[in-house]
């Protein structure tokens, strides 16, 4: 993995996939918990991480741009909270999903999940559902 470098290299995934302790429960109480995730490489105003989980995870925003989620292997449902309401994404492996900026949202993941996101920070928490 490339930390603080100004030089461009190929990273190999699935070795960086390697290297994180899966985490098999996942709760939202959790939060900040170094297992079950990386940080592969910091990008513009936040990170490229790596998650390897299964359980679910506290509500989370973004407030400085849009969050991209892709599946790598296994699935989740992200669950957006839009107006009010709560919208459940089917995500199985090989989907990709744009979580729009300021939008509350989590994961369920009772399988488990490898998941890659670009990340903007900083990121809000909330263990209960935000009004």
């Amino acid at each position: 993995m490339q930390h603080g470098s100004n030089k461009s290299v190929p990273i190999s995934i699935s070795q960086a996939f390697d290297t994180i302790k899966f985490l098999p429960n996942r709760t939202s109480a959790a939060n900040g918990n170094d297992h079950g995730f990386c940080t592969l490489v910091p990008y513009r105003d936040g990170s490229i991480f790596l998650a390897h989980y299964a359980g679910s995870s506290e509500w989370e925003r973004h407030t400085n741009g849009d969050e991209m989620v892709m599946v790598m292997e296994g699935e989740t449902t992200l669950i957006l909270l839009q107006y009010g309401e709560e919208i459940a994404n089917f995500m199985p492996q090989g989907t990709l999903l744009v979580v729009p900026k300021n939008s509350w949202h989590r994961f369920e993941s009772p399988k488990g999940v490898k998941i890659m996101t670009i990340t903007p920070q900083p990121t809000d928490h909330s263990v209960e559902r935000p009004e």
